[in-house]
């Protein structure tokens, strides 16, 4: 009995939108106020799917870059994803970037940010001890799942199907996020943005671990993008960011302080 009371209460849920799908496991709080907001975290990610889709031609995004609309006549979080965006490109030297093909593309971003915003929606929540949302592999951890219990994610091995590569564990931290880029799942899609062409690149996956989701996504991409060797030395130089790196060759490099997130 001790264990179960120590045990919050877990609400899962899965919802598909942004072509992927979005896995939720919030503990404590009261049910009914938990489904409330996780009936708004997903409304919320369908309008951001509605907002940013480059794949819908009523999208604001499309019709932003059409010239139909400027970024003022756009919805706030427009101007917030964009904003965090350029500040991306700054960081990244260029190697994040928001142009596809001469085309505004601003993805690279939207489900990182959506995750986390959608997470930290949950968290307020009076009650609730933890949040994990996995939106199609990207994670945001947020509290943990009980006492004495780390939220923990399995990271899938791009060359072994099936396989995992590492588990990351969130001991110690009251919010961690973990984000992959690669070529597993949906081939070359990583643009190298000094061609605007697909990256060409040693690597066939780049897993970030760090606080925030917004960013992990984005250095995730840039790292992907920059090949292994010139990734590691920068994901080494951000504060508070951990990485594993696994190169077409089955080599795996790692960030020096990735081992004491494993478990």
């Amino acid at each position: 009995m001790a264990d179960s009371a120590q045990a919050p209460a877990a609400v899962r849920h899965a919802e598909e939108t942004m072509g992927t799908v979005f896995s939720f496991d919030v503990r404590g709080g009261e049910p009914a106020a938990v489904r409330a907001a996780l009936d708004e975290a997903v409304a919320g990610l369908h309008r951001v799917d509605e907002v940013f889709s480059t794949y819908r031609e009523d999208s604001q995004i499309s019709r932003l870059q059409r010239g139909e609309l400027t970024v003022a006549q756009c919805d706030p979080e427009v101007a917030e994803v964009l904003e965090l965006a350029a500040e991306a490109e700054r960081l990244s030297g260029g190697w994040f970037s928001t142009s596809y093909q001469g085309r505004l593309d601003p993805t690279g971003i939207v489900k990182g940010w959506a995750v986390e915003r959608a997470a930290r929606r949950l968290a307020d929540v009076p009650g609730v001890s933890g949040v994990n949302l996995n939106g199609g592999g990207d994670v945001q951890l947020l509290g943990s799942p009980g006492a004495q219990r780390p939220w923990r994610v399995g990271v899938a091995d791009p060359l072994r199907p099936g396989g995992l590569a590492a588990v990351i564990s969130a001991a110690g931290a009251d919010e961690l996020s973990v984000a992959t880029s690669g070529t597993a799942e949906r081939g070359a899609h990583i643009a190298d943005p000094r061609t605007g062409r697909s990256a060409v690149t040693d690597l066939v996956a780049v897993t970030v671990v760090g606080p925030r989701l917004t960013w992990a996504d984005c250095w995730a991409t840039a790292a992907f993008a920059m090949g292994s060797r010139e990734g590691l030395a920068w994901l080494e130089s951000l504060p508070g960011v951990e990485a594993l790196l696994i190169t077409a060759g089955d080599e795996v490099r790692c960030t020096g302080g990735l081992a004491a997130r494993l478990g």
